[in-house]
């Protein structure tokens, strides 16, 4: 079995070897099944901003079945202008896959509402200009839809342009995720979808199409039932997988290749046979 974790955070706390070494050893064994651990387990590293981009990039580098993406977080937006020619350097890497995260964060609103349009609409651009899909962050505050309707202003003419976009740790409702679907857009599903109170999430799954789920552990934050409250690690991905299947009524193995297909195919990813 083969798992895709299309967005995980590496902070450099260990070598990318030492990491993914203990994740591998780590990784869990969903209950009720026989498929063990899994054989290959590829990965996104996102970037938050230019420094842990550059640690992104450096994990890529290493390990051979991961991939980056370069961005700047919203809490970050801030800072942005500072560094906003410094990611020149990146164009053109081989494992740079994507553009991200990006996007609104109006829950801490660490940057301004105006601040983080402006680095969304700016990095948005970029990824039209290197031909790179968008990994985007929105987040709200309970029960109100601003950044939601935000980034959905930003995201329609992207998509018009011919951008490519995954909505990542999607917490929304089934309308809202039909508004980003009818953009072309492919939803990340977290380990949010084994929490109790997250029927959200699970109501949402039924109207994600197979051709436009990912499945993503946002490490180390959002462990999965029943490792709420420790570091989240990729290694917790196939339990995401497992209560994927379940709530699709599908099997691991099945949930686990269609993700990964459809993880490679957004991302533009060839594997050698």
């Amino acid at each position: 079995m083969e798992l895709f974790d299309s967005h995980f955070h590496y902070y450099g706390e260990t070598s990318p070897v030492e990491y993914f070494r203990n994740v591998m050893a780590e990784a869990a064994v969903p209950p009720q099944s026989d498929a063990g651990v899994p054989e290959k387990l590829y990965l996104m590293a996102a970037g938050g901003d230019y420094l842990e981009s550059c640690r992104s990039r450096e994990f890529a580098q290493v390990i051979e079945t991961a991939y980056f993406a370069a961005g700047v977080h919203p809490h970050n937006a801030d800072k942005f202008l500072a560094e906003a020619n410094d990611f020149a350097v990146f164009r053109g890497h081989p494992k740079l896959k994507a553009i991200g995260e990006l996007g609104l964060d109006y829950f801490y609103e660490h940057s301004s509402r105006a601040e983080q349009m402006e680095v969304f609409r700016r990095f948005l651009e970029l990824a039209l200009a290197w031909d790179l899909p968008a990994i985007v962050h929105l987040r709200d505050k309970d029960g109100v839809w601003t950044a939601y309707e935000d980034g959905l202003a930003l995201l329609t003419p992207f998509a018009a342009a011919g951008g490519r976009f995954v909505v990542h740790c999607f917490s929304g409702t089934p309308a809202w995720a039909e508004k980003f679907l009818a953009l072309g857009a492919c939803l990340g599903v977290t380990g949010l979808v084994t929490f109790n109170r997250a029927d959200n999430i699970r109501e949402t799954l039924a109207v994600i199409p197979d051709d436009r789920l990912l499945i993503e552990t946002d490490s180390p934050y959002l462990a999965p039932v029943p490792h709420r409250g420790v570091e989240n690690h990729p290694g917790f991905l196939v339990l995401i997988a497992a209560r994927v299947a379940a709530e699709r009524r599908r099997e691991l193995e099945s949930i686990a290749r269609l993700t990964t297909e459809n993880a490679r195919r957004f991302f533009r990813i060839e594997v050698e046979p």
